[in-house]
């Protein structure tokens, strides 16, 4: 049984973030979300910011959270 298997499967689990002031909603997969929370917390910043700072950089039409996901993948990438 893989990680995500023993964490609720691959549902993405749906929370609330402020950006800039505004509430929005992200959803992602339990996996996702616990490492994002890892990376924000190792950079010093909360996961607001984090994702503020993700969202600026972001090119609509991708939405938030496939922003957020190529973040998290590059991230667990360079670690190597």
């Amino acid at each position: 049984m893989s990680g995500s298997d023993q964490k609720g499967g691959d549902r993405p689990i749906k929370r609330s973030l402020t950006l800039q002031g505004h509430r929005t909603s992200v959803s992602l997969e339990q996996a996702f979300w616990e490492e994002f929370q890892r990376l924000a917390a190792a950079t010093g910043t909360s996961v607001n910011r984090l994702a503020a700072e993700i969202d600026a950089r972001r090119t609509p039409p991708g939405s938030l959270a496939s922003a957020i996901r190529v973040y998290v993948l590059d991230a667990v990438r360079s670690r190597g």
